[in-house]
């Protein structure tokens, strides 16, 4: 395992933000315990390690929103996550991460921009109706994404806040699709080798902040009002989508030289 002490000095709180943002808040802040932990050790083993601790943490919360889900929505886009899985795991090889973060963060930028604005302006969009093909769209993009660098919360986010849930079923469909997700994405992470011992004693060392941040999570979920927790999962959505985007355009930059 993992024996550096700035490790798990950066480790601990990113997988602390990832657990409250998975009990609670729908996945959204999750997106930066991926580049958190990228800071002292490479992307491809700060995914492997947080992919056993992500499966832990879903148990916990699938437990905590047990019976809250929307079915309709699931069934077309969990099949479309399994797709968007596959084809990373047969890209994986042929595809920079930084590219997938700049697509990813631009579109999140653009949708919660459009968001925030209309808010801003007064105006107040109806709800919107599922839709088979956007969910197998954004479905298919957030099993891609979540695949490489564990980033599916945007994609995901984009196709279901406008529908506009009641807080815990949403926090509760958001649950089900990355249970699916991470337990599936098991089967090419260790194929590709990627859950070595290393790895994975490292992830064991860890694995008692999964309960401990699903629960903090849970917490603030209950605390918050609906018009505040969409207030604040676009807000989180606009954050992500700068952060991928400053990432993913400074990676591809800093490569030109």
């Amino acid at each position: 395992m993992l024996t550096d002490p700035l490790f798990y000095l950066v480790a601990i709180p990113a997988l602390l933000i990832m657990g409250i943002s998975k009990g609670g808040l729908g996945g959204g802040l999750g997106i930066v315990s991926v580049p958190l932990m990228s800071l002292v050790i490479a992307p491809t083993q700060a995914a492997a390690i947080m992919l056993p601790i992500l499966c832990v943490m879903d148990g916990f919360a699938l437990w905590g929103f047990r019976g809250q889900y929307d079915k309709p929505n699931l069934r077309t886009i969990l099949p479309a996550a399994i797709l968007g899985i596959g084809v990373g795991a047969a890209t994986y090889s042929y595809l920079s991460d930084s590219h997938i973060r700049l697509m990813v963060g631009l579109i999140a930028l653009v949708f919660s921009l459009n968001w925030l604005y209309h808010r801003m302006r007064g105006n107040n969009p109806a709800a919107k109706a599922p839709n088979r093909i956007k969910g197998w769209v954004f479905g298919a993009i957030s099993g891609f994404t979540s695949f490489s660098v564990h980033s599916g919360g945007p994609p995901l986010d984009m196709y279901l806040l406008p529908q506009r849930l009641p807080k815990g079923v949403f926090v509760g469909t958001t649950i089900i699709f990355f249970a699916v997700a991470n337990y599936t994405k098991l089967i090419p992470y260790a194929w590709m080798g990627l859950l070595d011992t290393t790895n994975l004693m490292t992830s064991l060392s860890l694995i008692i902040l999964a309960p401990i941040g699903v629960r903090l999570g849970m917490l603030l979920h209950h605390r918050l009002s609906d018009g505040w927790f969409y207030w604040l999962c676009y807000c989180l959505l606009l954050v992500a989508g700068i952060k991928l985007s400053v990432d993913g355009a400074s990676a591809l930059w800093a490569a030109r030289f």
